[in-house]
């Protein structure tokens, strides 16, 4: 790894939540999203610096009185960390309609979290005209509903907001790529971080960032191509030291179906005569995650991607009570071993995972898919 350095981005990860609270603390609205399909495009064009909620290993004290406990982790430990203050500093949270969890949740902070602003957008499912337009609807309420807390995203600040996301994902893109080669000198982890640290710093500040990782990469010595290639889906990994696990068993991950990871660039950006239309577009051609598909018809790009990436198999890292995953699931497993590509549920806790417990699956599974 000589010559690269995620220390940019371990700082910008951890730090986040008293920078942006800084940020906040001098004018600066922050607001946040718990799900990719939120436009952050139109957010950031607003005004607001958007802030992707991560979750973590909080212990659920004050959420338990407000959820039961058989929702993902993820949602309740977002909840217990707002309860507690932790996001005193976001002037709210826009929510893509994904899972009902997330749905239901976004109430229970508007009810008991006082901020400006709680909206959930309403997201088709299928690209016909119909669906344009009543996406261009919502999208243009959400416009309106921002200028009355923020600034006024206009065309030309939106479109110039849609250019800045781009590059980003542009150069992320570039970095799966050089993963899928083997040729990215960073852990799993270290990588998954790098793109955890984009979701909560400011894109003026990310690009440079990413930029610069890029180009280190790009001149450091090959890395080589040790391990055995696996593919990782689900929706978010709150615990990257999982990935430790996997790669020492022997695992390497050449692609990823991670909210928090490929589903998130791909595409970097849409086309259209205007910028809601450029939304729209990237919006219906992106990489689709359960709660916007079905799941007969997301296996197969599933299988595909399996099958361009190179990988022997697949681990799916899922958080516990996660309906749209766990629903997916079965049609998942079938349409990759129909490619003769074995699989693996690892799924996420409230409190982690058993490292013990989870060392020896993975050891298992990398024995029966390795050479």
């Amino acid at each position: 790894m000589t010559g690269v350095s995620i220390q940019p981005f371990a700082e910008a990860l951890d730090r986040h939540p008293d920078r942006l609270a800084a940020l906040a603390a001098n004018g600066h609205k922050v607001l946040g999203y718990f799900c990719t399909y939120a436009p952050i495009e139109m957010i950031h064009a607003a005004g607001f610096v958007p802030m992707r909620i991560l979750g973590g290993q909080t212990a659920i004290q004050r959420a338990d009185s407000l959820t039961p406990g058989f929702i993902c982790p993820y949602m309740r430990q977002a909840l217990e960390k707002a309860l507690r203050g932790e996001y005193a500093f976001l002037s709210g949270v826009i929510q893509g309609y994904t899972c009902d969890v997330a749905c239901g949740l976004i109430n229970i902070w508007d009810l008991n979290i006082p901020k400006p602003l709680y909206h959930t957008l309403p997201l088709p499912y299928q690209d016909r005209p119909s669906a344009r337009r009543f996406l261009r609807e919502a999208l243009e309420e959400l416009r309106q509903k921002l200028e009355e807390i923020g600034g006024r995203p206009t065309d030309d600040r939106l479109a110039a907001s849609q250019d800045l996301y781009a590059r980003i994902r542009t150069r992320a893109l570039e970095l799966y790529e050089l993963r899928r080669q083997g040729r990215l000198p960073l852990s799993a982890r270290d990588f998954l971080n790098v793109v955890r640290a984009g979701t909560v710093t400011p894109p003026e500040d990310y690009l440079p960032m990413i930029e610069a990782l890029t180009d280190q990469v790009e001149q450091a010595p090959p890395a080589g191509t040790t391990g055995t290639p696996v593919l990782i889906s689900g929706s978010l990994i709150d615990e990257p030291r999982i990935l430790d696990l996997l790669e020492a068993a022997g695992g390497r991950i050449v692609a990823d179906d991670l909210c928090t990871g490929l589903r998130a660039f791909s595409p970097p950006d849409g086309q259209g005569a205007d910028p809601i239309d450029r939304l729209m577009d990237r919006h219906f051609k992106r990489f689709p995650c359960p709660s916007r598909i079905k799941s007969q018809d997301r296996a197969p790009i599933l299988a595909e991607l399996a099958r361009t990436s190179g990988a022997r198999g697949a681990v799916f890292f899922i958080q516990k009570f996660c309906t749209p995953h766990l629903a997916d699931l079965p049609t998942m497993i079938e349409a990759l071993k129909a490619e003769g590509l074995p699989g693996l549920l690892v799924e996420m806790e409230e409190t982690g995972f058993n490292e013990g417990q989870v060392r020896t699956r993975l050891e298992t599974f990398m024995d029966m898919i390795g050479d």
